[in-house]
């Protein structure tokens, strides 16, 4: 074996012990680079002769490009053990099942709304639902709140550009439905031949300058209005003590109707439940303002109080998901957080 195998092997043991392509080029340049031994060899054929370059020449190419076959060799090696170091790291379990999309439901104030109005709809009351940013005659003038009332001030209303408000109750939706109706059934009036009664619930997001554990600047109310030729205080009781034991699946539930004042019922009532167990039981509870609506509101909806008559209650469904599932903060209900919601489904 002549120095040039020798330098050839020497090489391609040099490059087998190299372990990442920084190695392996350090072990490059010793044999290949600029001061490499290739060089080297190359650079001391000057005093040779004509024949003895032609002949040194050739062999020492033939150890050059025996070294370069090897560096190229390495070269694939390592990229080949990276690329499977990388797979592997990146490998995949095919046989673990598939990931799995959660399942969404309903908002639990949703829920709420929606067995509202399924209970409300067995009783033959309609679903009205309007704008939320209203005009201050459907919100305040139209249910005879009068112009000082506390209630128009910008400490409770969010007004907005153009005169109009964000509504503070669903109640514009009470006249909005009136007058509908009592357009379509005009000529039936103007006859003597009376119309059918108005018997309408009106569920949607209201707004108000409030905010702690109990209120929230947007929440939940739900309106309901019957109107006819001979609607009683007692119907109204009856209505709403069958929607309380319906709602909330309890039939020894007690109801107390308080004496109050709302501007759009005479008399008016505030209605308080009572629970007979649970955690909640002897405890009266606030749920809903109610009354016989207001003349001057009977007039605003273009009938005569004379002869039409009838109820209006209001209650909060946000409050009414709080007793039902026992939450005792109505943010929780507009955080988003998923840990809570997810309990609803």
């Amino acid at each position: 074996m002549n120095e040039l195998d020798t330098l050839a092997d020497a090489a391609r043991a040099s490059f087998a012990q190299a372990l990442t392509p920084s190695d392996l080029e350090n072990a490059k340049a010793l044999y290949l680079g600029k001061a490499g031994r290739i060089t080297e060899l190359m650079k001391g054929m000057a005093s040779l002769s004509v024949d003895e370059k032609k002949t040194r020449g050739a062999a020492i190419n033939l150890a050059k490009q025996a070294i370069e076959t090897a560096l190229t060799e390495r070269r694939q090696a390592l990229a080949a053990a990276e690329l499977q170091a990388q797979l592997q790291a990146e490998a995949l379990d095919v046989t673990l099942p598939g990931r799995q999309h959660g399942q969404g439901g309903l908002h639990p104030v949703s829920l709420t709304l929606e067995r509202i109005e399924n209970i409300f709809g067995s009783m033959g009351f309609d679903v009205a639902q309007g704008p939320e940013i209203e005009t201050d005659w459907f919100n305040f003038t139209a249910l005879n709140t009068p112009e000082d009332h506390p209630a128009r001030s910008m400490h409770d209303t969010f007004y907005v550009e153009g005169g109009y408000l964000l509504r503070t109750h669903t109640s514009p939706m009470q006249i909005r439905y009136a007058v509908q109706h009592v357009k379509k059934h005009r000529a039936q009036l103007d006859a003597g031949q009376g119309m059918p009664e108005i018997r309408v619930i009106a569920p949607g997001r209201t707004y108000r300058v409030d905010s702690d554990a109990t209120h929230s600047p947007m929440f939940h109310q739900c309106e309901g209005l019957w109107i006819g030729e001979n609607v009683s205080f007692k119907d109204l009781k009856v209505v709403f003590t069958d929607f309380c034991r319906t709602f909330f699946e309890s039939e020894d539930l007690v109801l107390r109707f308080r004496p109050s004042f709302f501007p759009f019922t005479e008399p008016s009532a505030e209605i308080d439940i009572q629970f007979q167990s649970g955690s909640l039981a002897g405890r009266w509870l606030e749920v809903a303002g109610s009354g016989q609506v207001h003349p001057n509101v009977v007039r605003n909806m273009g009938l005569d109080p004379e002869q039409f008559i009838g109820f209006a209650f209001g209650m909060g469904p946000d409050r009414l998901t709080m007793l039902r599932y026992g939450v005792n903060d109505l943010r929780l209900f507009f955080d988003g957080d998923m840990r809570f919601l997810g309990q609803f489904r």
